[in-house]
């Protein structure tokens, strides 16, 4: 079997509701483009992924996908992954690694397709289902929080985390009230992204650890291992950095040796797809640490995610961002909970999930190929 063709087919997204997840990101909103990656085999078996997400249009990525990645795809067997991650990783500075992890996915899509399984099942699954907690957007009112949290507990959910105004006094008092709107036993997490120096950041840590809060995400710049470790030492809430940390897989290895996080982070988007989810969960988990996924920016990035979560045992959660208007587009199906809180596996060949090919065709921008 060999690989025959790489195309992009752009498409359009638009009435995205207009949020605001960090500082960094700034408002999102209006208008973006996904991108349907296609990998074309000589037995006809294709593979797909999306690339592309509501803050980053796919427009952005797609020309250096084929100019870079292409060449090294083309006339190869599409299953021999390890092969053809190492080679994609070869051209990253050139092609971006969210390219890679596009062009992973559907090469993984086109394993589980021969296979005839899901892709959690060609992994080797742990498990059939997951908790999922709801990931807010930016309130400047302590009480849309907890007012949200509350009315997600009652509809099932067993989780939130807070992505705060980024002021630590705010934020503290943001907590405060969640936690008095959800009740002790709730499960909430505190998701600063990258906003505090070291002293708010021990300020805010040792509040919400006194709140039982179940883990601390990114208070500090993504690459401030010397003030993470110093932090780790003065709190006992677990600590979560490394989701943007620069570099690829290899990138994890000084956040263990320096002892600055308690668990790792990444997802198929920004780390270069299920090859190096599973690779870094199984590093991990050789060091007794979690390997919590992040949202993949598009629907079929989370499938992917999904597949990838079910095969790993360090992996407590699967992560919903909200609101979903600013989410999920592109599938006939979409993921989600059931009345005790979960997300199920998909079960069809590949990735499983039916991809909503008129919506795409009726809203195709252009083929880039």
């Amino acid at each position: 079997m060999k690989i025959t063709d790489l195309s992009v087919t752009l498409f359009k997204w638009e009435g995205i509701p207009t949020i605001n997840y960090s500082p960094l990101s700034g408002k999102i909103g209006g208008e973006s483009d996904l991108g349907l990656v296609t990998i074309s085999t000589d037995e006809g078996v294709e593979g797909h992924a999306f690339l592309g997400s509501s803050s980053q249009p796919a427009s952005l990525d797609a020309n250096s996908l084929i100019k870079f990645v292409k060449p090294v795809l083309m006339g190869q067997n599409p299953l021999n992954r390890e092969l053809l991650w190492q080679n994609m990783n070869m051209v990253i500075r050139k092609s971006g690694i969210r390219v890679i992890g596009a062009c992973d996915v559907a090469l993984w899509d086109i394993g589980g397709k021969i296979a005839n399984m899901p892709i959690h099942e060609m992994l080797g699954s742990y498990r059939s289902e997951v908790r999922a907690y709801a990931s807010s957007t930016v309130h400047q009112d302590p009480e849309i929080y907890a007012n949200e949290a509350a009315s997600m507990k009652s509809d099932g959910w067993t989780a939130y985390k807070i992505h705060p105004p980024t002021d630590p006094a705010l934020d503290i008092e943001c907590c405060r009230q969640i936690r008095e709107a959800v009740g002790d036993d709730h499960t909430l997490m505190l998701d600063s992204t990258w906003a505090y120096d070291y002293p708010s950041a021990v300020r805010v840590g040792r509040a919400i650890q006194e709140m039982n809060y179940y883990w601390y995400e990114d208070p500090l710049a993504d690459d401030d291992i010397y003030n993470y470790t110093k932090l780790r030492q003065q709190l006992h809430i677990p600590l979560m950095a490394t989701e943007y940390s620069p570099g690829g897989f290899t990138a994890y290895a000084p956040w263990l040796t320096a002892q600055a996080t308690d668990y790792l982070r990444g997802d198929v988007a920004v780390k270069g797809g299920i090859t190096a989810l599973m690779k870094t969960a199984h590093l991990a988990e050789a060091f007794h640490m979690n390997y919590e996924v992040h949202h993949g920016g598009n629907s079929l990035n989370n499938v992917a995610n999904m597949h990838a979560i079910m095969a790993m045992k360090n992996c407590e959660f699967f992560e919903v961002l909200l609101p979903s208007g600013a989410q999920k587009y592109g599938l006939a199906e979409e993921i989600d909970i059931d009345s005790n809180g979960n997300v199920h596996a998909f079960t069809g060949p590949g990735l499983g999930a039916e991809i909503d090919f008129d919506l795409i065709k009726n809203n195709k921008v252009g083929i880039v190929s």
